[in-house]
Order: C-alpha cells, then structure tokens, then sequence
C-alpha cells in the first residue's frame, strides 16, 4: 500500500468523519475552529484517489522560533491502526516536516488495556494493589501492537505516571452502551448511584437542554471551579465551543441543566460524535447537593446516549491510582459507580522531526510548567 498526505477542505474532512462509526471530536474540523490559539489544518490520506484516512492537525509555534510548529493529532489521526502503520504515519512525517513542523505529537485512539468495575472496586478495597496496572488487564492486541511499533521508530511516549500530561488523559472511564437497554445500564450502576438517580425524581430535579443558557452554566463552572481549586476556562471558549460544534452538527454538542425549585443546581456539557459520546465538562452548587443535580445530569446525558444509538459513553479522564489513601481515588470512586470500565489508551507520542528544536521547546516546556507548579 503507497498512500499520499496532504490537505483536505473542512466538507471533505466532516464527510469522511460522519462516515466512520467511531472518530474523536478532537479530530472533527470544527474543533480547528475551538483552539483558536493554534493553526489548525486538515489532512487526508489517499490511496490513489481514494480518501482513506484523515486528521486534524493543530499547529503551535515555537516561542521565537515562529517559523516552526509542533504538529499535534489529538485522539487522532483517523487511520486503520491494525495494520503497517509505518504506511500512514511515514508519509504524514515527510508532510509535516516540509511544511514547518520541528515534532509530530498524536495519540491513537487505540487501547491497550481494560479493567472492569467488579475489578477497580476490589482493587481500591486490597492493601496490596496501588494502581489499576497492579492488576490483571483484559488486553487489547491492537494497543499492544500500535505501542510496539511507535517505541521501535523512535517515537518517544508522553504519558506520565499518573496518567495526565500536556495533553488529554491515557487512562478513561467508559460505559459501553451497545445492545443495552436503560434497564441493562442502571442494573450495571452500584447501588449508591441508582439511589441517587431516584433521589433526584422523588425530590422534583428536572433537567433540560439549553444553549443559550451558557452564562448560567458558566456562573455554576466558575463555582464550581473556585470549590475544588482548578482554573476556569472563560465564557467566551464555551460560546466558541458551542457556536462552532453546533455548525458542525445541531446534534454535535448539548448542555444539560438540573433544576430545582427554580435553582440550578448542576449543569453539565455532552459531546457527541458517531457512536461515542463524552461528558466533557460539569459544574454543581454546593447548596442543595443532596437533590443529586449531578447524578440527574448523568442519567439523562446516558439516556440520550443510548437512545441516539451510541456504542460508548465515556466520562473521559482519571488517574491510574487505586491507594485510597490518594486523594485522586475520589474521582474514580465515583465514575465507577456508573458500571462500565476503566480504559488505558496507548497514549501521546512524539516524533521529533528537528532534534535541535524539540529539545529546545522541551526545555521551555519544563521551565513553564516549573513556574506553573511554584505558582499554585
């Protein structure tokens, strides 16, 4: 197989994406348009003049070096991973070098391993296990062979121990949905969570969709934000989410908002792509916790899922730690309680294609975060 890169319109791009059951919406083309910071482009690969790959590529400058870019594939590109792999990623190297690119940095949307939630709850329970790769994993070979392939062509990983880096997280938790029923799904959650779920009817939460309430949204995030010390995006990055997702595909992006006796009182963020949803962002008040606005959200985000016919609903990142002792367990604890499983990835990978380059934006990249971690 000979196959050719180079770019592709934004409608070529979203045709090729809606005719895949599984793509990231990471690598959609209106994702270009989120990271305004970056310089976005699509890619397609051809096998002659068929379109049989594509992906988003966001374009970062090197601080006073603008002239080169990391070329950077979140969850992507869109490729058949399970064969010779050096047939796709070879010719996007020699593309992305000529065109400025000092480093390629993707992350294949690829699994290695999966440890279901009878496993992650035992495995906080045992005095003997510290993380999810302490215990048996239901192994995918795929994964297996795509990390094999990238360590041998001196692609260098970018996972760190705990699981989050630069990019987006390698370890997941996700439901799968596909042949299940509501019934199946709510049978699949503990016990606290299906309580939770009723909870919030029998005390009259009702939870609706509405865009154009995202500065209440917002209000709560920024709550929510200063409760459990993270930093807030700004209003104006939802706004951009949204008008840019939504132009892409009215079906693209939702926002959840839980109310009750008027108040809002959790709100939370769906994106949907193909076969795979994502909760992607959620704010709750602290006031009227005990209504389970938060969990409402949930039901009805994964009722939606299955009902628009959805292989997996994930609730995207977690840490790998299972120490109860770690204060990250808490994050787990509670993504486990929804059924499903927890799911590492292969991964971020870096191709330095300019040796002398990478390293120095390696090097700014770890004095920034130095500064970043003084600064908290």
């Amino acid at each position: 197989m000979s196959l050719t890169v180079r770019p592709i319109g934004a409608d070529e791009h979203l045709a090729f994406v809606r005719a895949q059951r599984s793509v990231s919406f990471l690598q959609t083309p209106a994702w270009g348009s989120v990271k305004t910071e970056w310089r976005s482009e699509s890619l397609g690969w051809y096998d002659g003049l068929q379109l049989v790959g594509a992906g988003l590529v966001l374009h970062r400058p090197v601080p006073r070096l603008d002239r080169y870019t990391l070329a950077y594939l979140a969850e992507g590109p869109v490729i058949d991973w399970t064969g010779d792999i050096g047939a796709w990623l070879e010719p996007l190297a020699a593309y992305l070098k000529a065109h400025g690119a000092f480093a390629i940095r993707l992350g294949p949307p690829v699994r290695t391993d999966s440890w279901s939630a009878g496993q992650v709850k035992e495995g906080i329970a045992s005095p003997d296990v510290r993380r999810l790769t302490d215990m048996p994993s239901q192994v995918d070979p795929v994964g297996a062979h795509v990390t094999g392939w990238l360590s041998g062509a001196g692609w260098l990983s970018q996972s760190p121990e705990d699981g989050f880096g630069a990019g987006h997280p390698q370890y997941n938790y996700e439901v799968p949905l596909a042949g299940k029923s509501e019934d199946d799904v709510l049978r699949g959650m503990n016990q606290l969570w299906r309580r939770n779920i009723k909870k919030a009817a029998k005390e009259g939460v009702e939870v609706s969709q509405g865009s154009v309430d995202l500065k209440a949204f917002h209000d709560l995030y920024v709550h929510t934000a200063e409760r459990d010390h993270f930093t807030p995006r700004a209003l104006g990055y939802f706004e951009t989410m949204f008008a840019a997702m939504s132009a892409e595909d009215p079906e693209r992006i939702k926002l959840y908002l839980a109310h009750h006796e008027g108040e809002l009182v959790a709100a939370t963020v769906l994106v949907r792509v193909g076969g795979q949803a994502w909760y992607s962002y959620g704010a709750s008040s602290t006031e009227k916790r005990e209504v389970r606005g938060s969990n409402a959200c949930q039901w009805a985000m994964i009722r939606d899922s299955l009902a628009a016919g959805c292989d997996v609903y994930s609730l995207r990142g977690i840490t790998p730690t299972l120490d109860a002792d770690d204060s990250h367990v808490g994050l787990i604890q509670f993504k486990v309680g929804t059924g499903g499983e927890a799911v590492r990835y292969v991964g971020e990978w870096d191709l330095p294609l300019r040796p002398l380059v990478y390293r120095a934006f390696d090097l700014y990249m770890t004095r920034r975060e130095s500064v970043r971690r003084r600064g908290r």
